[in-house]
């Protein structure tokens, strides 16, 4: 495998990564795989390198994206690198304030706080991070939102404990913060807080137009943003032609429906997907979910990616995919990257 070549592209190619363990490989693997990931990514110009947040799965090496984070920026030089996302309410707001001014601290200029509302796990894992039900549910999220921004510099809040803490001494800047989501309620919210907002187009089912009408209908200005400022995460996977695009997109089927069914696994290999009987009711919700959204050549690829920009008007694109192997990904991406002109 060869550097990946430099971006040059109407608005910007960013990667998201969850650092998946693949059958026969261990967590370690994984977990290099995406670190190398990302120096292509840095080498060949991508903008930005976020990694998510999952719990006890079997597929998914992502579990703390700050430690994870950390090991990123150490072994790349330019790319931003942060978070899609944490999964706030699993955490205690202060404790992901501190985590995020640190990265900045290490790494200043380059550090991205993505949040997300929905635990990214199960009831039960999520009140075992959290120790508690109390904070899960939806009403307490603006707020915390508002805790964290004013404790990285957005000082919006306030109450007398914001005010008393800190989440580090003499900061000299600040990560930048987005809103992520896969329904029009984060988007809301995002325009209403003058927000950063991604939305997740590789599992979300809503028309990503009428989100970001959503989005862009209640923005208002902040100190942190004059304008609307939106990116979409899309999956992908593309080679040379479409029969071994959707070969290779077998293992990205396999572990939605795993999902969908309760049925954990590591992410198997194209052969043991394409050797699995699918039923019918396997093959209808691939129809309205696939594994993966765009799977074809690198040209035809690359075009509906350029249509996707231009009918939902956002000045970022996000790329992620599910394959057994990183040279998959590492190819998709470089030859999207090549046609992104």
């Amino acid at each position: 495998m060869t550097d990946a070549p430099a971006v040059t592209a109407p608005v910007p190619l960013s990667v998201l990564d969850l650092a998946s363990l693949v059958s026969g490989r261990s967590s370690a693997d994984a977990l290099n795989d995406t670190i190398w990931l990302a120096q292509q990514a840095d080498k060949g110009g991508f903008n930005r390198f976020w990694v998510a947040e999952h719990h006890n799965t079997t597929s998914v090496a992502s579990t703390n994206p700050p430690v994870l984070i950390s090991a990123l920026g150490a072994h790349t030089e330019r790319i931003k690198v942060g978070s899609g996302g944490v999964m706030l309410p699993n955490h205690a707001p202060y404790v992901v304030a501190e985590q995020f001014a640190l990265l900045e601290a290490l790494y200043p200029g380059r550090v991205d706080l993505g949040i997300g509302r929905a635990p990214g796990t199960d009831p039960m894992t999520a009140a075992a991070l959290r120790r508690t039900t109390d904070t899960l549910g939806v009403e307490e999220f603006p707020h915390h939102v508002l805790q964290v921004m004013h404790w990285l510099g957005d000082e919006r809040l306030d109450e007398p404990m914001v005010q008393r803490l800190e989440a580090t001494p003499a900061p000299t800047s600040h990560p930048e913060v987005w809103l992520l989501g896969s329904s029009g309620y984060s988007a809301q919210l995002a325009g209403m807080l003058g927000l950063r907002y991604c939305y997740a187009h590789h599992f979300g089912g809503m028309d990503p137009e009428s989100v970001f009408d959503a989005y862009r209908g209640r923005f208002e200005p902040s100190a942190a943003l004059d304008e609307p400022h939106a990116m979409i995460c899309t999956s992908a996977i593309s080679a040379d032609s479409a029969e071994e695009a959707d070969y290779l997109a077998g293992p990205a089927r396999i572990m939605w429906l795993g999902i969908r069914s309760g049925a954990r696994e590591p992410v198997v290999s194209p052969e043991e997907a394409a050797s699995r009987e699918l039923s019918a009711m396997d093959e209808l919700v691939l129809a309205q979910m696939p594994g993966t959204k765009f799977v074809g050549s690198h040209d035809d690829v690359t075009e509906q990616l350029k249509a996707l920009v231009a009918n939902t008007g956002v000045q970022e694109l996000m790329l992620t995919s599910t394959t057994f192997d990183i040279a998959t990904k590492f190819d998709t991406y470089q030859a999207i990257a090549q046609r992104w002109r």
